[in-house]
C-alpha cells in the first residue's frame, strides 16, 4: 500500500460500530482503533483513583498521562500496560465514560492520541467524532445508525438487562452526545449513511467494504 488509509466510522451507542470496525480491520489488514474504549479507559482510571467525574482539570490530566495502546488483529485495550479490555465494559464505566467524554480537555487530549495512533498505519477508527473532528479528511467516512429499540435489544443480548430501561439509557446517551458543546455527534456532510436496522453484520460489512473499495481503489480489492 502506497499510503495510509483512514476509515472513519461514527454513530450512536449500540449501532454496531465496534463489531463492524473490528471485522473491517481484520478484512483489510488495518489496525482497529476503538476510540470509545479510550474514553472508557480514562473513566476506569478516574474511578479507580476516586477522581470526581466533575473535576475537569484532573480528568484532563489523566487523559494526557494515559498510555493507551491497541494491537493489530486484536480487540485488546491496554491502559498503562495493563489489559483492561474486560474492565472497561461494565455499566459503571460506561456511565462514567459518558460524562468523561463530554469534557473538552479530555476530548482534546485523546484526539491527539488518536491522530498519533494513525500516523504510521492504515486504520479503521470508530467513535462519535472521527469523521468530523479527529480526521475530517479521512478517505472513507461512514455514519452507522440503527433504531433505538434495536440498539437497545443488541445491548440486552450482549449484557442482559431490562429492554425498556436500556432503551431509555440509550436515548439519554444520544441526547448527551448530540447536545454536548465539544465535538457533538453529527453526521459529516461527506459521510455515507448506513442504517443497520434489520441487517446482519455480514450485510453491513459488505456494504461498507463496497464503499471502501470505491473510494480508495477504483473498485479493486483493498489489501494491506
Amino acid at each position: 500500500m502506497d499510503k495510509r488509509i483512514i476509515v472513519a466510522i461514527d454513530g450512536p451507542a449500540g449501532a454496531g460500530k465496534s463489531t463492524i470496525a473490528e471485522r473491517l480491520a481484520a478484512k483489510l489488514g488495518f489496525v482497529y482503533i476503538d476510540t470509545g474504549a479510550m474514553y472508557r479507559a480514562v473513566a476506569l482510571w478516574a474511578v479507580r483513583l476516586e477522581v470526581p467525574l466533575h473535576d475537569m482539570h484532573r480528568l484532563e490530566q489523566l487523559a494526557l498521562a494515559a498510555d493507551i495502546q491497541f494491537t493489530s488483529g486484536s480487540p485488546q485495550v491496554l491502559l498503562n500496560g495493563e489489559d483492561v479490555t474486560a474492565a472497561i465494559r461494565t455499566q459503571e464505566i460506561s456511565d462514567a465514560s459518558s460524562k468523561v467524554s463530554a469534557i473538552g480537555g479530555v476530548r482534546r487530549a485523546l484526539v491527539e492520541k488518536q491522530r498519533a495512533l494513525a500516523a504510521t498505519v492504515s486504520v479503521v477508527m470508530e467513535g462519535r467524532d472521527i469523521g468530523t473532528t479527529v480526521f475530517p479528511l479521512a478517505q472513507v467516512k461512514i455514519y452507522l445508525d440503527a433504531a433505538p429499540l434495536e440498539r437497545a435489544q443488541r445491548r440486552v443480548d450482549q449484557s442482559g438487562g431490562d429492554l425498556h430501561q436500556v432503551e431509555r439509557q440509550i436515548r439519554e446517551r444520544d441526547d448527551r452526545d448530540r447536545l454536548r458543546k465539544d465535538s457533538p455527534l453529527v453526521q459529516a456532510p461527506d459521510a455515507s449513511y448506513i442504517d443497520s436496522t434489520g441487517l446482519s453484520p455480514d450485510e453491513v460489512e459488505q456494504a461498507i467494504l463496497k464503499i471502501v473499495r470505491e473510494r480508495t481503489s477504483n473498485g479493486k480489492e483493498v489489501t494491506s
